[in-house]
């Protein structure tokens, strides 16, 4: 230990290597293996291995495989199998299960997804707010983007970008709900976005967005105090990269995220922005 010998190096983690084979065979396997064969294969009891891959990966051993089997349906849907065929070949024993674990997940039907995002329709709306202009767009299933910048072209050009197959058309006047409680958000009159959002992410993304959206209004955490919160105490870059690629600014709250130095740090739309939005939420 650390007391007899403080200069000695610390003997390697023998979790390390089992989480590692868990998680190979995981992204291999066909079907989903349960907890139990998992911890067979690779050695130790079901508890430790939930308890150790928790605590080195971030996730459970269940999500990590739905992550899994999500990469592989839309690879093979990305090169042109059929739906139904994708989703058996992942390992869903039905489409049911698949429209309930992952769907949600994907962010669009696995048909819009297999056309690459073709017959997807997006309603935008770009208005004038206390941060500039502000752009709302929405599929049939929820809010998909929220975002910032100095001119409408400039939030339209990204817009495309990201979602380069859809048909994308500007609102006439279905956005204003949604566009409206943002704005009465961002003067402060109202302290909680409650939106539907039809956003793509890794199974690590929506973990930490989650972490995002329990810090209450007019607090702070640091990078680091997410990292802890989601159990992966080491992955404070990957906690950055994951604010970094939040789609839908103030919905996800990435902005109540900062360095350890104090200071406000980066932000997808600009320092500045963040640095208001801080302030605004404190004053209130």
């Amino acid at each position: 230990c650390r007391r007899c010998r403080p200069d000695g190096t610390p003997a390697p983690d023998p979790w390390i290597d089992k989480i590692r084979r868990a998680c190979v065979y995981l992204s291999n396997v066909d079907g989903h293996p349960s907890l139990a064969t998992l911890a067979a294969r690779i050695g130790g009891s079901p508890y430790h291995l939930q308890r150790n891959f928790r605590r080195l990966v971030g996730v459970t051993p269940r999500e990590y495989a739905d992550a899994c089997r999500l990469r592989k349906v839309k690879r093979r849907l990305r090169g042109g199998a059929d739906v139904t065929g994708a989703l058996f070949e992942a390992g869903y024993g039905s489409s049911s299960r698949f429209y309930e674990r992952a769907a949600p997940k994907l962010g669009m039907t696995p048909s819009t997804y297999r056309r690459g995002g073709a017959g997807m329709h997006i309603r935008y709306t770009i208005v004038e707010s206390a941060l500039g202009r502000l752009l709302v767009a929405s599929t049939s299933r929820g809010v998909c983007a929220v975002a910032m910048g100095s001119s409408d072209a400039e939030l339209e050009r990204a817009l495309a970008r990201e979602y380069p197959s859809a048909t994308i058309a500007a609102d006439r006047g279905v956005l204003a709900k949604w566009t409206n409680a943002i704005l009465a958000y961002l003067d402060g009159r109202r302290p909680r976005l409650d939106l539907p959002l039809d956003v793509q992410a890794t199974a690590f993304q929506w973990q930490v967005w989650q972490a995002l959206a329990a810090i209450p209004y007019g607090e702070t955490r640091t990078y680091r105090d997410v990292a802890a919160a989601i159990g992966r105490p080491r992955a404070v870059r990957a906690v950055a990269r994951a604010c970094a690629t939040n789609p839908v600014a103030l919905a996800i709250p990435c902005h109540r995220v900062v360095p350890a130095d104090g200071s406000a740090g980066g932000y997808r739309w600009g320092a500045a922005r963040k640095k208001m939005l801080l302030t605004t939420e404190r004053r209130s």
